[in-house]
């Protein structure tokens, strides 16, 4: 085998294996390096998200959601169900298969796209050099026209809380409980602290979330998150704001939480911790001093708007450098950067990126916040339209939330779309489709929908921008 490649790829995450198969099957010469193993030795691909991130949570989510109908909303349809019990091995490994499967079909999809995978720890040196270090501690060096960068992120550790196998762990560690905690503690109302909270409120522990800020979700459009959080609250999830975690120790088995909140000293007793408070690139021991690479002072990597570095040649993409830590907007860039690299010129259009929250309701959002728009100014109309005027909603006891559109008020067109609802995670791609191609919100109403289905909020909720909604109170009000 050659050790010159026209690619390598370091990191077989969402961004690294993707653009491992682009780069193959647009005739480059492509290896893929990783380091993570399993137990058994053996090289492990698809990365935080399809091992320890995106994939075991959901698979978690939902089987915890069947749980909680089972026991709680299957009533409301007429349907009894006595003696539902969890079976937390039985769950834990159905969320394994899904893991493995997926995991072995990435390695599947390497080999039906010529794409040579190398296990071993990657780092770049100068001359777009790769040193390859394997488990065992034998180094191999291979040469490549351009190299793109995937190496992921890590969960953010904090000194208050240091990760303590049984009693304090991240979302990795949240993911393996053997039984469900009668009190588990979470630090961060973020994504990952409301997902892995959410799991196990639905399986039966009293969940405490503390959250340092002063406001919830900050970063989603307020009136959702208001929503969101009297939904949460309502399920019993105690979200305490402006909760400061300051120490924690671990006593006869119980972890106690010191914190602050606005009346003072706090403390909290639960079985476990959680620490989900975000996540930081993983970067460290990556780069060579003589690499001609880049970073911020938080360890990101510095990229143009085509993920390439200060190196000609080398790119990184997905939670390695700017922007959401997403899987989906790492496949994207790993695409782009691919596709760049045998001469063509895509781009990825940062403003139509959908984020979503896999709790229950979900939230889904695309572009931009009310907020963000009265901060910057612009002049805009909103329409809403809440899922408890759907039929189809009622049907399937699913009426909380709701669907808000926002639009230019100059030309109509459509600058954010924000979901909350059990489904708002597949509704939100309508949205996301509608911003790309530039519609405006008018386009939407004057697109049909089937009925009876949830889509017909998103139908509606355009409609109510211009204040044309027929099923729900217009609410357009200009800014």
């Amino acid at each position: 085998m050659s050790d010159k490649f026209d690619v390598i790829v370091i990191g077989a995450g969402p961004g690294g294996y993707v653009a491992a198969i682009k780069a193959a099957q647009l005739g480059l010469k492509t290896a893929c390096v990783e380091k993570w193993t399993s137990d058994a030795g053996k090289v492990v691909l698809g990365g935080t998200c399809l091992n320890v991130g995106c994939i075991p949570s959901k698979a978690l989510l939902e089987t915890s959601h069947k749980y909680e109908d089972a026991k709680h909303e299957f009533d409301t349809h007429g349907i009894s169900a006595s003696d539902v019990a969890i079976d937390i091995p039985k769950m834990m490994g159905r969320k394994d298969t899904i893991v493995n499967n997926l995991t072995s079909g990435v390695g599947m999809l390497f080999k039906a796209n010529g794409v040579t995978s190398i296990h071993g720890t990657g780092k770049i040196l100068g001359g777009k050099k790769v040193e390859v270090t394997d488990a065992k501690g034998k180094v191999a060096t291979y040469d490549a026209d351009n190299i793109i960068i995937a190496t992921g992120s890590k969960p953010i550790e904090i000194p208050p809380a240091p990760i303590t196998d049984g009693y304090i762990v991240d979302s990795t560690g949240a993911l393996e409980f053997d039984e469900v905690p009668k009190r588990l503690g979470v630090i961060g109302a973020g994504v990952i602290g409301l997902e892995l909270g959410s799991v196990w409120a639905r399986l039966g522990s009293e969940v405490t979330v503390l959250e340092a800020q002063d406001s919830f979700l900050s970063g989603v459009d307020q009136q959702i998150a208001k929503d969101a959080l009297k939904q949460f609250k309502k399920q019993g999830l105690d979200i305490k704001l402006k909760a400061l975690v300051t120490g924690t120790d671990i006593k006869r088995g119980l972890v106690n939480v010191s914190y602050k909140d606005a009346k003072g000293a706090q403390e909290l007793k639960v079985d476990k911790l959680i620490v989900g408070v975000g996540r930081m690139p993983v970067t460290e021991g990556l780069l060579s001093p003589d690499s001609g690479i880049n970073l911020d002072e938080r360890g990101f990597i510095f990229v143009d708007d085509h993920c390439q570095t200060d190196v000609p040649g080398i790119y990184a993409v997905g939670d390695v450098v700017r922007g959401a830590m997403l899987a989906h907007k790492a496949s994207e860039e790993g695409v782009m950067v691919a596709e760049r690299i045998a001469g063509q010129k895509p781009q990825v259009n940062y403003d139509t990126i959908p984020g979503v929250i896999y709790t229950n309701p979900e939230i889904a959002w695309v572009g931009q916040t009310e907020e963000q728009l009265k901060a910057d100014g612009v002049e805009y109309e909103v329409g809403v339209a809440p899922f408890a005027a759907s039929g189809r909603a009622m049907a399937a006891n699913s009426t909380a939330g709701m669907v808000k559109i926002l639009a230019s008020t100059e030309t109509d067109r459509i600058l954010g779309v924000h979901i909350i609802n059990e489904h708002a995670s597949e509704l939100i791609a309508q949205a996301v489709i509608a911003m790309e191609f530039g519609a405006s919100s008018e386009d939407l109403g004057l697109t049909m929908f089937a009925h009876p289905t949830l889509s017909e909020s998103v139908h509606e909720a355009a409609l109510a921008v211009t204040g044309h909604a027929i099923h729900v109170a217009n609410r357009k009000k200009k800014k």
